[in-house]
């Protein structure tokens, strides 16, 4: 009898019952009873896999029956964790479990590293070779304007719609991946697809405000151009001007509100022409956040950023890359250069006075010293009058 595909177990239980009389027989190699033996073993083993596939351990799931098990509180878990607020990120599915937290779980908690991988990797559109289109942020995409209001729509024409979306903006996508390759901290488990949504969005902006000089240098990326760029943050319209000076130099910069579910500040790519863009969300309207997050991405942009790569940034999260960790330094000595920030009053006797003295003599705006003091301190409510609450989006104009 010809073998066929299996699709029904009585055609399984037939071909299971054929190949055990043939094991039993031991058939020589290479024989036709041998080429038969294989050919079944295959065919069983791919009705096995799609009928019943074997799912990889939840590693949340796991870290909950291991807290079970040992009796433990999430207050427990601060250790392996850093905060508590991470704690319940992680354990809520906000937030991906990072090297460092996957390595002291490992040995603290003796959970497997392969299991914690996974918790570490958040759901991509093409992890599976596959990209579900429904999944795309559809009503938040209506209603900023990024495409038209579908109503009720057939699925196969929903997905032409946001196909097309993405596709418009150069995120082309083969048969098992989108051309770029995220790089940072900005995902949350489910985010990836909003990820890209916005992205793609801000692709889209950024080709309709060309730079006024038209071309990019990178040679004139430098420690002294942001340093300069980092000074212009003194003035009360310093934001616009920075924004000036970087198209100026070719590099687009384009402000647009993240998406639900992401943990979004920033991000920095280069579209196909080679065009660099700096996409900020303002996440917090704070002047201290603006301008961190800027120069962070302009360091992007000077040091690491390819054709295939975009950098999407969480600056409140904790990051192993090493490219992370070298646009964080390049940033803070932009500001406030390492030496002068250990032995300034703003550092050993921070006060209003102390802060506003030493911005005068950097020239940068005092909500940069607060900002870095309520970070290192983990302290924010510190110098809350200081930060420029509510003083970044009224200089841009609205973009829905």
């Amino acid at each position: 009898m010809e073998a066929k595909v299996i699709r029904t177990e009585e055609q399984y239980a037939a071909y299971l019952d054929e190949v055990q009389a043939l094991i039993s027989e031991g058939p020589k190699l290479n024989s036709a009873k041998s080429e038969r033996l294989e050919l079944l073993t295959v065919l069983l083993e791919a009705y096995e896999n799609s009928k019943y596939p074997v799912e990889s351990p939840d590693p949340i799931d796991a870290i909950l029956f291991r807290m079970n098990e040992k009796g433990l509180k999430q207050a427990d878990l601060v250790p392996y964790f850093g905060t508590s607020s991470r704690v319940s990120e992680v354990l809520n599915r906000k937030r991906p479990l990072t090297v460092q937290m996957i390595r002291a779980l490992t040995i603290g908690l003796g959970i497997s590293a392969d299991t914690l991988v996974g918790a570490s990797l958040p759901d991509s559109p093409t992890s599976k070779g596959v990209v579900d289109w429904s999944k795309f942020p559809i009503k938040e995409m209506t209603r900023r304007g990024w495409i038209d209001n579908i109503g009720k729509i057939a699925k196969d024409n929903l997905e032409e719609i946001v196909k097309g979306f993405i596709s418009k903006a150069g995120l082309e996508f083969g048969a098992a991946s989108f051309r770029k390759t995220f790089y940072g901290e900005a995902e949350t488990p489910t985010s990836r697809y909003a990820l890209y949504a916005w992205l793609a969005r801000v692709i889209q902006k950024a080709r309709d405000r060309k730079p006024k000089n038209g071309s990019f240098n990178p040679e004139e990326l430098s420690a002294g151009y942001l340093k300069e760029l980092a000074q212009l943050s003194r003035f009360d319209t310093g934001p616009l001007l920075a924004v000036e000076q970087l198209e100026k130099s070719g590099i687009t910069v384009v402000i647009e509100p993240a998406l639900k579910g992401t943990l979004l500040d920033g991000a920095a790519l280069r579209d196909a022409d080679g065009t660099p863009i700096i996409g900020l969300t303002l996440r917090y309207d704070r002047l201290d956040n603006f301008w961190y997050t800027l120069i962070h991405e302009v360091a992007h942009i000077w040091k690491h950023v390819t054709d295939e790569d975009a950098f999407l940034d969480d600056l409140d999260a904790s990051s192993e890359d090493r490219r992370e960790a070298e646009a964080n330094r390049l940033a803070r000595e932009a500001f406030i250069p390492r030496v002068q920030w250990r032995r300034s009053d703003a550092y050993t006797s921070p006060s209003k006075e102390s802060i506003e003295k030493f911005a005068k003599e950097l020239k940068i705006s005092p909500a940069i010293i607060a900002g870095r003091l309520r970070k290192e301190s983990g302290n924010y409510g510190l110098f809350s009058d200081l930060v420029g609450q509510n003083q970044v989006r009224k200089l841009f104009p609205s973009p829905e």
